[in-house]
Protein backbone atom coordinates (compact mmCIF):
# COMPACT_ATOMS: atom_id res chain seq x y z
CA UNK A 1 0.00 0.00 0.00
CA UNK A 2 1.37 3.40 -0.97
CA UNK A 3 1.70 6.26 1.49
CA UNK A 4 -1.30 8.23 0.10
CA UNK A 5 -3.47 5.10 0.29
CA UNK A 6 -2.40 4.56 3.90
CA UNK A 7 -3.23 8.16 4.79
CA UNK A 8 -6.66 7.82 3.16
CA UNK A 9 -7.37 4.61 5.06
CA UNK A 10 -6.30 6.19 8.36
CA UNK A 11 -8.50 9.21 7.68
CA UNK A 12 -11.47 6.96 7.05
CA UNK A 13 -10.86 5.14 10.30
CA UNK A 14 -10.84 8.44 12.17
CA UNK A 15 -14.06 9.54 10.43
CA UNK A 16 -17.29 8.44 12.12
CA UNK A 17 -18.64 5.46 10.22
CA UNK A 18 -22.03 7.03 9.61
CA UNK A 19 -20.40 9.99 7.86
CA UNK A 20 -19.02 7.68 5.16
CA UNK A 21 -22.54 7.14 3.84
CA UNK A 22 -23.70 9.77 1.34
CA UNK A 23 -27.42 9.55 2.27
CA UNK A 24 -26.57 10.18 5.92
CA UNK A 25 -24.33 13.11 4.97
CA UNK A 26 -27.30 14.70 3.23
CA UNK A 27 -29.46 14.15 6.28
CA UNK A 28 -26.73 15.67 8.45
CA UNK A 29 -26.50 18.65 6.09
CA UNK A 30 -30.24 19.19 6.37
CA UNK A 31 -29.92 18.89 10.15
CA UNK A 32 -27.31 21.66 10.12
CA UNK A 33 -29.60 24.10 8.32
CA UNK A 34 -32.79 23.26 10.21
CA UNK A 35 -31.00 23.54 13.56
CA UNK A 36 -29.41 26.86 12.68
CA UNK A 37 -32.83 28.24 11.83
CA UNK A 38 -34.56 26.65 14.80
CA UNK A 39 -32.05 27.82 17.39
CA UNK A 40 -31.85 31.35 15.96
CA UNK A 41 -35.62 31.79 15.95
CA UNK A 42 -36.59 30.20 19.26
CA UNK A 43 -35.03 32.69 21.67
CA UNK A 44 -35.76 35.66 19.41
CA UNK A 45 -39.50 34.95 19.62
CA UNK A 46 -39.55 35.46 23.39
CA UNK A 47 -37.43 38.60 23.12
CA UNK A 48 -39.77 39.93 20.44
CA UNK A 49 -42.88 39.35 22.58
CA UNK A 50 -41.18 41.00 25.54
CA UNK A 51 -40.34 44.05 23.42
CA UNK A 52 -43.87 44.27 22.01
CA UNK A 53 -45.68 43.91 25.34
CA UNK A 54 -43.15 44.92 27.98
CA UNK A 55 -44.23 41.81 29.90
CA UNK A 56 -41.92 38.99 30.96
CA UNK A 57 -44.97 36.81 31.62
CA UNK A 58 -46.18 37.31 28.05
CA UNK A 59 -42.73 36.33 26.80
CA UNK A 60 -42.76 33.18 28.94
CA UNK A 61 -45.97 32.03 27.24
CA UNK A 62 -43.90 31.54 24.09
CA UNK A 63 -42.10 28.66 25.82
CA UNK A 64 -45.37 27.37 27.30
CA UNK A 65 -46.98 27.13 23.85
CA UNK A 66 -43.93 25.36 22.51
CA UNK A 67 -44.07 22.92 25.44
CA UNK A 68 -47.78 22.20 24.92
CA UNK A 69 -46.88 20.77 21.52
CA UNK A 70 -45.58 17.67 23.33
CA UNK A 71 -49.19 16.57 23.84
CA UNK A 72 -49.49 16.05 20.08
CA UNK A 73 -46.48 13.69 19.94
CA UNK A 74 -48.42 10.36 19.97
CA UNK A 75 -50.68 11.47 17.11
CA UNK A 76 -47.74 12.78 15.09
CA UNK A 77 -45.78 9.58 15.72
CA UNK A 78 -48.69 7.63 14.21
CA UNK A 79 -48.55 9.84 11.12
CA UNK A 80 -44.78 9.32 10.85
CA UNK A 81 -45.30 5.54 10.71
CA UNK A 82 -47.96 5.70 8.00
CA UNK A 83 -46.04 7.50 5.28
CA UNK A 84 -42.61 7.73 3.71
CA UNK A 85 -40.38 9.32 6.36
CA UNK A 86 -38.15 10.98 3.77
CA UNK A 87 -41.08 12.65 2.01
CA UNK A 88 -42.67 13.57 5.33
CA UNK A 89 -39.47 15.20 6.57
CA UNK A 90 -39.05 17.12 3.33
CA UNK A 91 -42.66 18.32 3.40
CA UNK A 92 -42.51 19.24 7.10
CA UNK A 93 -39.43 21.40 6.58
CA UNK A 94 -40.99 22.98 3.51
CA UNK A 95 -44.18 23.69 5.49
CA UNK A 96 -42.16 25.81 7.92
CA UNK A 97 -41.72 28.45 5.21
CA UNK A 98 -45.40 29.52 4.91
CA UNK A 99 -45.91 28.99 8.66
CA UNK A 100 -43.12 31.43 9.53
CA UNK A 101 -44.30 33.80 6.82
CA UNK A 102 -47.41 34.40 8.93
CA UNK A 103 -45.19 36.06 11.55
CA UNK A 104 -44.77 39.03 9.23
CA UNK A 105 -48.35 39.98 10.17
CA UNK A 106 -47.21 40.78 13.70
CA UNK A 107 -46.88 44.54 14.12
CA UNK A 108 -47.96 45.44 17.66
CA UNK A 109 -48.77 44.02 21.11
CA UNK A 110 -52.30 42.99 20.12
CA UNK A 111 -50.81 40.67 17.49
CA UNK A 112 -48.78 38.49 19.85
CA UNK A 113 -51.48 35.81 19.73
CA UNK A 114 -50.20 35.07 16.22
CA UNK A 115 -46.77 34.32 17.67
CA UNK A 116 -48.33 31.98 20.24
CA UNK A 117 -50.25 30.04 17.58
CA UNK A 118 -47.20 29.81 15.33
CA UNK A 119 -45.05 28.56 18.22
CA UNK A 120 -47.60 25.85 19.04
CA UNK A 121 -47.68 24.66 15.43
CA UNK A 122 -43.91 25.08 15.21
CA UNK A 123 -43.49 22.74 18.17
CA UNK A 124 -45.89 20.21 16.62
CA UNK A 125 -43.88 20.17 13.41
CA UNK A 126 -40.76 19.58 15.53
CA UNK A 127 -42.28 16.47 17.12
CA UNK A 128 -43.38 15.21 13.70
CA UNK A 129 -39.90 15.60 12.24
CA UNK A 130 -38.31 13.97 15.31
CA UNK A 131 -40.55 10.91 14.93
CA UNK A 132 -39.95 10.67 11.19
CA UNK A 133 -36.20 11.19 11.51
CA UNK A 134 -35.88 8.35 14.03
CA UNK A 135 -37.24 5.91 11.47
CA UNK A 136 -35.18 7.41 8.67
CA UNK A 137 -31.94 7.02 10.63
CA UNK A 138 -32.88 3.40 11.34
CA UNK A 139 -33.20 2.73 7.61
CA UNK A 140 -30.04 4.66 6.74
CA UNK A 141 -27.63 3.00 9.18
CA UNK A 142 -26.87 -0.54 10.38
CA UNK A 143 -26.91 -1.24 14.11
CA UNK A 144 -23.20 -0.71 14.70
CA UNK A 145 -23.32 2.79 13.17
CA UNK A 146 -26.39 4.12 15.01
CA UNK A 147 -24.38 5.56 17.91
CA UNK A 148 -22.02 7.22 15.44
CA UNK A 149 -24.92 8.78 13.54
CA UNK A 150 -26.77 9.91 16.65
CA UNK A 151 -23.57 11.35 18.07
CA UNK A 152 -22.93 13.39 14.92
CA UNK A 153 -26.48 14.74 14.82
CA UNK A 154 -26.27 15.60 18.51
CA UNK A 155 -22.99 17.43 17.95
CA UNK A 156 -24.62 19.50 15.21
CA UNK A 157 -27.62 20.17 17.44
CA UNK A 158 -25.51 21.35 20.37
CA UNK A 159 -23.25 23.49 18.21
CA UNK A 160 -26.31 25.21 16.75
CA UNK A 161 -27.80 25.76 20.21
CA UNK A 162 -24.54 27.31 21.35
CA UNK A 163 -24.02 29.75 18.48
CA UNK A 164 -27.32 30.35 16.68
CA UNK A 165 -29.24 32.04 19.54
CA UNK A 166 -26.46 34.65 19.79
CA UNK A 167 -26.50 35.18 16.03
CA UNK A 168 -30.30 35.33 15.92
CA UNK A 169 -30.51 37.78 18.80
CA UNK A 170 -27.80 39.98 17.30
CA UNK A 171 -29.58 39.93 13.93
CA UNK A 172 -32.84 40.86 15.67
CA UNK A 173 -31.22 43.77 17.52
CA UNK A 174 -29.42 45.26 14.51
CA UNK A 175 -31.78 44.34 11.64
CA UNK A 176 -35.16 43.51 13.18
CA UNK A 177 -37.37 40.40 13.34
CA UNK A 178 -38.08 40.30 9.60
CA UNK A 179 -34.46 39.39 8.89
CA UNK A 180 -34.45 36.60 11.47
CA UNK A 181 -37.70 35.21 10.10
CA UNK A 182 -36.44 35.40 6.52
CA UNK A 183 -33.16 33.71 7.38
CA UNK A 184 -34.96 30.93 9.23
CA UNK A 185 -37.33 30.36 6.31
CA UNK A 186 -34.33 30.01 4.01
CA UNK A 187 -32.63 27.44 6.25
CA UNK A 188 -35.76 25.27 6.39
CA UNK A 189 -36.19 25.49 2.62
CA UNK A 190 -32.60 24.32 2.08
CA UNK A 191 -33.11 21.48 4.58
CA UNK A 192 -36.21 20.37 2.69
CA UNK A 193 -34.32 20.19 -0.60
CA UNK A 194 -31.45 18.20 0.92
CA UNK A 195 -33.82 15.68 2.52
CA UNK A 196 -35.77 15.25 -0.72
CA UNK A 197 -32.50 14.25 -2.42
CA UNK A 198 -31.68 11.45 0.04
CA UNK A 199 -31.52 8.17 -1.84
CA UNK A 200 -32.49 5.13 0.21
CA UNK A 201 -34.80 2.16 0.31
CA UNK A 202 -37.24 2.86 3.12
CA UNK A 203 -39.10 0.31 5.17
CA UNK A 204 -42.66 0.48 3.82
CA UNK A 205 -45.40 1.40 6.32
CA UNK A 206 -47.84 -1.23 7.48
CA UNK A 207 -50.43 -1.77 4.70
CA UNK A 208 -53.84 -0.32 5.49
CA UNK A 209 -55.44 -3.77 5.37
CA UNK A 210 -53.12 -5.01 8.14
CA UNK A 211 -53.60 -2.10 10.53
CA UNK A 212 -55.57 -2.46 13.72
CA UNK A 213 -58.09 0.05 15.06
CA UNK A 214 -56.72 3.63 15.09
CA UNK A 215 -56.54 3.89 18.88
CA UNK A 216 -54.83 0.50 19.08
CA UNK A 217 -52.26 1.62 16.53
CA UNK A 218 -51.83 4.91 18.38
CA UNK A 219 -50.86 3.13 21.60
CA UNK A 220 -48.46 0.71 19.92
CA UNK A 221 -45.43 2.82 20.84
CA UNK A 222 -46.25 2.83 24.55
CA UNK A 223 -46.97 -0.91 24.50
CA UNK A 224 -43.65 -1.62 22.80
CA UNK A 225 -41.74 0.35 25.43
CA UNK A 226 -43.64 -1.37 28.27
CA UNK A 227 -43.00 -4.82 26.77
CA UNK A 228 -39.24 -4.24 26.31
CA UNK A 229 -37.53 -4.60 29.73
CA UNK A 230 -34.39 -2.62 28.93
CA UNK A 231 -36.15 0.07 26.91
CA UNK A 232 -38.77 0.51 29.65
CA UNK A 233 -36.06 0.75 32.29
CA UNK A 234 -34.04 3.28 30.31
CA UNK A 235 -37.15 5.35 29.62
CA UNK A 236 -37.91 5.57 33.33
CA UNK A 237 -34.30 6.41 34.15
CA UNK A 238 -34.02 9.25 31.67
CA UNK A 239 -37.49 10.53 32.56
CA UNK A 240 -36.17 10.98 36.10
CA UNK A 241 -32.93 12.54 34.85
CA UNK A 242 -34.69 15.02 32.58
CA UNK A 243 -37.26 15.88 35.23
CA UNK A 244 -34.21 16.70 37.32
CA UNK A 245 -33.07 19.25 34.76
CA UNK A 246 -36.58 20.69 34.84
CA UNK A 247 -36.37 21.09 38.61
CA UNK A 248 -32.97 22.74 38.25
CA UNK A 249 -34.59 25.34 35.98
CA UNK A 250 -36.72 26.37 38.96
CA UNK A 251 -33.84 26.47 41.45
CA UNK A 252 -31.25 28.19 39.27
CA UNK A 253 -32.00 31.79 40.29
CA UNK A 254 -32.09 31.10 44.06
CA UNK A 255 -28.89 29.10 43.60
CA UNK A 256 -27.20 32.00 41.83
CA UNK A 257 -28.23 34.30 44.68
CA UNK A 258 -26.92 31.85 47.27
CA UNK A 259 -23.61 31.67 45.44
CA UNK A 260 -23.36 35.45 45.42
CA UNK A 261 -23.75 35.69 41.65
CA UNK A 262 -25.87 38.15 39.74
CA UNK A 263 -28.72 36.78 37.59
CA UNK A 264 -26.77 37.85 34.51
CA UNK A 265 -24.50 34.88 35.21
CA UNK A 266 -27.27 32.70 33.78
CA UNK A 267 -25.95 33.52 30.32
CA UNK A 268 -22.49 32.30 31.26
CA UNK A 269 -23.91 29.14 32.82
CA UNK A 270 -26.02 28.37 29.75
CA UNK A 271 -22.96 28.85 27.55
CA UNK A 272 -20.85 26.64 29.82
CA UNK A 273 -23.48 23.92 29.70
CA UNK A 274 -23.60 24.29 25.92
CA UNK A 275 -19.85 23.74 25.68
CA UNK A 276 -20.20 20.59 27.75
CA UNK A 277 -23.06 19.42 25.52
CA UNK A 278 -20.94 19.98 22.43
CA UNK A 279 -18.12 17.90 23.90
CA UNK A 280 -20.70 15.27 24.83
CA UNK A 281 -21.90 15.07 21.24
CA UNK A 282 -18.36 14.68 19.92
CA UNK A 283 -17.48 11.91 22.39
CA UNK A 284 -20.84 10.11 22.80
CA UNK A 285 -20.41 7.52 20.05
CA UNK A 286 -16.98 6.53 21.34
CA UNK A 287 -18.29 6.20 24.91
CA UNK A 288 -21.26 4.08 23.80
CA UNK A 289 -18.91 1.90 21.75
CA UNK A 290 -16.62 1.34 24.76
CA UNK A 291 -19.12 1.04 27.60
CA UNK A 292 -22.34 -0.13 26.00
CA UNK A 293 -25.70 1.56 26.21
CA UNK A 294 -26.73 0.83 29.80
CA UNK A 295 -23.40 1.86 31.31
CA UNK A 296 -23.31 5.02 29.21
CA UNK A 297 -26.80 5.97 30.36
CA UNK A 298 -25.88 5.24 33.99
CA UNK A 299 -22.65 7.22 33.76
CA UNK A 300 -24.33 10.13 31.99
CA UNK A 301 -27.16 10.33 34.54
CA UNK A 302 -24.67 10.17 37.43
CA UNK A 303 -22.62 12.98 35.87
CA UNK A 304 -25.77 15.11 35.57
CA UNK A 305 -26.56 14.59 39.26
CA UNK A 306 -23.04 15.29 40.47
CA UNK A 307 -22.78 18.30 38.17
CA UNK A 308 -25.86 19.87 39.78
CA UNK A 309 -24.77 19.22 43.35
CA UNK A 310 -22.31 22.17 43.68
CA UNK A 311 -25.16 24.63 42.99
CA UNK A 312 -26.35 23.90 46.54
CA UNK A 313 -22.99 24.92 48.02
CA UNK A 314 -21.11 28.12 48.72
CA UNK A 315 -18.26 28.01 46.19
CA UNK A 316 -19.34 29.78 43.03
CA UNK A 317 -16.27 28.69 41.08
CA UNK A 318 -17.03 25.01 41.72
CA UNK A 319 -20.68 25.38 40.66
CA UNK A 320 -19.74 27.13 37.42
CA UNK A 321 -16.95 24.63 36.71
CA UNK A 322 -19.34 21.69 37.20
CA UNK A 323 -22.08 22.95 34.87
CA UNK A 324 -20.38 21.79 31.62
CA UNK A 325 -20.48 18.24 32.97
CA UNK A 326 -24.27 18.51 33.19
CA UNK A 327 -24.41 19.25 29.47
CA UNK A 328 -21.98 16.45 28.69
CA UNK A 329 -23.93 13.90 30.76
CA UNK A 330 -27.28 14.83 29.22
CA UNK A 331 -25.99 14.32 25.68
CA UNK A 332 -24.39 10.97 26.51
CA UNK A 333 -27.74 9.83 27.89
CA UNK A 334 -29.65 11.07 24.84
CA UNK A 335 -27.33 9.38 22.33
CA UNK A 336 -27.19 6.06 24.19
CA UNK A 337 -30.95 5.99 24.71
CA UNK A 338 -31.78 6.96 21.12
CA UNK A 339 -29.37 4.31 19.82
CA UNK A 340 -30.92 1.60 21.99
CA UNK A 341 -34.46 2.68 21.11
CA UNK A 342 -33.82 2.74 17.37
CA UNK A 343 -31.97 -0.57 17.41
CA UNK A 344 -34.56 -2.51 19.41
CA UNK A 345 -37.68 -1.08 17.79
CA UNK A 346 -39.19 -2.53 14.58
CA UNK A 347 -38.85 -0.16 11.65
CA UNK A 348 -42.61 0.29 11.28
CA UNK A 349 -42.91 1.38 14.93
CA UNK A 350 -40.06 3.90 15.01
CA UNK A 351 -42.26 6.98 14.80
CA UNK A 352 -44.71 5.93 17.52
CA UNK A 353 -42.05 4.67 19.91
CA UNK A 354 -39.97 7.81 19.40
CA UNK A 355 -43.04 9.97 20.00
CA UNK A 356 -43.98 8.04 23.15
CA UNK A 357 -40.44 8.45 24.46
CA UNK A 358 -40.49 12.21 23.76
CA UNK A 359 -43.79 12.54 25.60
CA UNK A 360 -42.48 10.56 28.57
CA UNK A 361 -39.39 12.75 28.78
CA UNK A 362 -40.62 16.25 28.01
CA UNK A 363 -43.89 16.40 29.94
CA UNK A 364 -42.35 15.38 33.31
CA UNK A 365 -39.58 17.91 32.71
CA UNK A 366 -42.15 20.70 32.37
CA UNK A 367 -44.13 19.46 35.38
CA UNK A 368 -40.94 19.30 37.47
CA UNK A 369 -40.23 22.94 36.67
CA UNK A 370 -43.71 23.93 37.83
CA UNK A 371 -43.43 21.75 40.95
CA UNK A 372 -40.04 23.21 41.82
CA UNK A 373 -41.36 26.75 41.44
CA UNK A 374 -44.23 25.90 43.83
CA UNK A 375 -42.01 24.18 46.40
CA UNK A 376 -39.54 27.06 46.56
CA UNK A 377 -42.06 28.96 48.63
CA UNK A 378 -41.97 26.37 51.42
CA UNK A 379 -38.70 24.44 51.00
CA UNK A 380 -35.15 25.77 51.01
CA UNK A 381 -33.69 25.53 47.51
CA UNK A 382 -30.61 23.72 48.85
CA UNK A 383 -32.78 20.88 50.14
CA UNK A 384 -34.49 20.65 46.77
CA UNK A 385 -31.15 20.44 44.97
CA UNK A 386 -29.76 17.77 47.32
CA UNK A 387 -32.98 15.71 47.13
CA UNK A 388 -32.91 16.09 43.37
CA UNK A 389 -29.32 14.84 43.16
CA UNK A 390 -30.06 11.82 45.35
CA UNK A 391 -32.99 10.81 43.14
CA UNK A 392 -30.87 11.21 40.00
CA UNK A 393 -28.03 9.11 41.43
CA UNK A 394 -30.59 6.46 42.35
CA UNK A 395 -31.78 6.43 38.75
CA UNK A 396 -28.17 6.02 37.57
CA UNK A 397 -27.78 2.94 39.77
CA UNK A 398 -31.08 1.56 38.46
CA UNK A 399 -29.78 1.72 34.89
CA UNK A 400 -27.17 -0.98 35.61
CA UNK A 401 -28.47 -2.71 38.72
CA UNK A 402 -30.85 -5.46 37.43
CA UNK A 403 -28.41 -8.07 36.14
CA UNK A 404 -31.12 -10.39 34.90
CA UNK A 405 -32.71 -7.67 32.77
CA UNK A 406 -29.37 -6.53 31.44
CA UNK A 407 -28.73 -10.04 30.22
CA UNK A 408 -31.67 -9.61 27.84
CA UNK A 409 -30.70 -9.97 24.20
CA UNK A 410 -31.61 -6.38 23.58
CA UNK A 411 -28.54 -5.10 25.42
CA UNK A 412 -25.37 -4.27 23.55
CA UNK A 413 -22.20 -4.23 25.58
CA UNK A 414 -18.84 -2.69 24.86
CA UNK A 415 -17.06 -3.88 21.75
CA UNK A 416 -13.63 -5.30 22.35
CA UNK A 417 -11.09 -2.97 20.80
CA UNK A 418 -13.66 -1.22 18.61
CA UNK A 419 -15.66 1.93 18.99
CA UNK A 420 -18.45 3.49 16.99
CA UNK A 421 -16.03 5.80 15.18
CA UNK A 422 -13.84 3.01 13.86
CA UNK A 423 -16.38 0.29 13.00
CA UNK A 424 -15.94 -0.78 9.43
CA UNK A 425 -18.83 0.45 7.32
CA UNK A 426 -21.07 -2.37 6.12
CA UNK A 427 -24.09 -2.27 3.84
CA UNK A 428 -27.27 -1.33 5.61
CA UNK A 429 -29.75 -4.22 5.87
CA UNK A 430 -32.40 -4.37 3.18
CA UNK A 431 -35.47 -2.83 4.81
CA UNK A 432 -37.76 -4.96 2.69
CA UNK A 433 -36.23 -8.23 3.90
Amino acid sequence: MTAPETETTDARRRTPAAWQRRPFRRLAGAWVFSNIGDSALFLMMAVWVNDLTGSGSAAAIVFVMFGLAALSAPFLGEIADRFSRRKLLALANAAMVPLLLVLLLVQEASDVWIIYVVMLLYGCVGYLTAAAQSGLIRDLLPDEELASGNGLLSTIDQAARLLSPLIGTALYVFAGPVWVIGTTMATFAIASVLIARIDLQETPPTPAAERAHYWTELGAGVRHIAASPMLALFTIVITVAFASTGLSNATIFPALGGLGLDSAWLGIIVTAQGVGSLIGGITAARVVGRLGESRTIALGVAIVGLGLLPTAGWWAWLAVAAIPFVGLGVVWVIVAYATHRQRTTPARLQGRVGAAANLAINVPQTLATLLGAALLGIVDYRLLIVANVLVVLGAAVAAVWPRRVRADASEVGPTEGVDAHSVKASPAPDPSA
